[in-house]
């Protein structure tokens, strides 16, 4: 394991879908023997959508998402997996970032506008959440963020407001760098190839999403009813947006390069894409699937890993933390 330090995390809201298992938990899986891993659940990030939240739920979505991380590979032999609530230096950091971040960054950052178009209404924490973000990055010394290509601009302005922290106070931050994964980064919904996946979406909408857990009759259903066109072109480049969003799904799955998919796709139709679709997913989930069932028997064994994980985070965060102030002078 290198020195260098990987930290990310996933909101525990909605349906967790295979564009977070594609572009974030498989490649943390993927690289944790590379690093020394710092996973989160980062419920505090889920409250700037709070119509989102179901209270009487959302212990257990919690819980859920910390199996699913461990379904998906995520060893606590190489990984600390841990609750963002448990360690309040999270919001305490995320309050000093705040009063140095200038008002300008946030209203400029793509997630945000977007949102805020979509209600008359909103909360500060939207605005702000990439504040918190950016003090859960800092908080570990973090070197590598695996996120979605999504979540570039973010990455871009943590390191924006570590080097302005750094500047005005002395070296204190490291610059962390993203890791995105070159297929696969970003998928969109089966019901409109125009929009992300999206976990709330996913919840509220049959067939938009391929839930992680889904079981494989729902999988097939959903690919299955997934929006194409007209014609029969199935190449990468020619194709209209529903049927390239099928290819980058099947490739990532398989693994096969896109070559040999376009030459195995040739002159079949939409059908044959589609249930060659359904059955690389199925197959592919199957194990996590499996695992997710196992480990879910022994909820003490959860709540032992993000106990354990939550000692480690604390022991780093409160170091980095006491840096920060002593920079301040406080």
């Amino acid at each position: 394991m290198s020195n260098k330090r990987v930290f990310s995390g996933v909101q525990p809201i909605g349906k967790l879908h295979i564009g977070t298992y594609l572009g974030a938990l498989s490649v943390w899986a993927e690289n944790q023997q590379n690093y020394d891993n710092m996973f989160c659940i980062v419920d505090l990030h889920a409250l700037t959508i709070p119509e989102a939240i179901n209270v009487a739920d959302f212990g257990r979505k919690i819980k859920e998402t910390a199996c699913i991380y461990l379904a998906c590979g995520i060893d606590p032999g190489k990984s600390s997996i841990f609750i963002q609530s448990n360690v309040p230096e999270h919001t305490e950091l995320a309050w000093i970032l705040n009063c140095i971040t200038p008002l300008g960054w946030l209203e400029r950052m793509t997630q945000y506008k977007m949102k805020s178009k979509q209600s008359e209404s909103i909360g500060t924490g939207l605005l702000d959440y990439p504040v918190l973000q950016a003090a859960d990055i800092l908080l570990y010394d973090t070197n590598v963020v695996p996120v979605g290509e999504d979540q570039r601009q973010h990455i871009e302005l943590t390191r924006d407001i570590a080097q302005r922290f750094n500047n005005l106070f002395g070296e204190t931050f490291s610059l962390p760098e993203a890791l995105i994964r070159k297929e696969g980064a970003r998928i969109m919904g089966l019901d409109d190839p125009e929009v992300k996946m999206s976990k709330i979406l996913g919840e509220i909408r049959e067939g938009h999403s391929i839930g992680i857990l889904d079981t494989p009759e729902v999988i097939k259903r959903a690919v299955m009813r997934a929006v194409t066109d007209s014609g029969n072109e199935v190449r990468f480049d020619k194709a209209l947006p529903g049927v390239v969003n099928l290819l980058a799904i099947y490739e990532v799955f398989t693994k096969r390069p896109r070559k040999d998919i376009e030459e195995h796709f040739e002159g079949k139709g939409y059908g044959f894409l589609k249930r060659e679709v359904a059955d690389a997913v199925i197959e592919g989930l199957a194990p996590v699937r499996e695992k997710y069932d196992y480990i879910t028997k022994d909820p003490d064994y959860v709540d032992k890993v993000l106990e354990q994980g939550a000692y480690k985070a604390k022991s780093i965060a409160s170091a980095t933390l006491k840096k920060v102030k002593l920079a301040l002078g406080i």
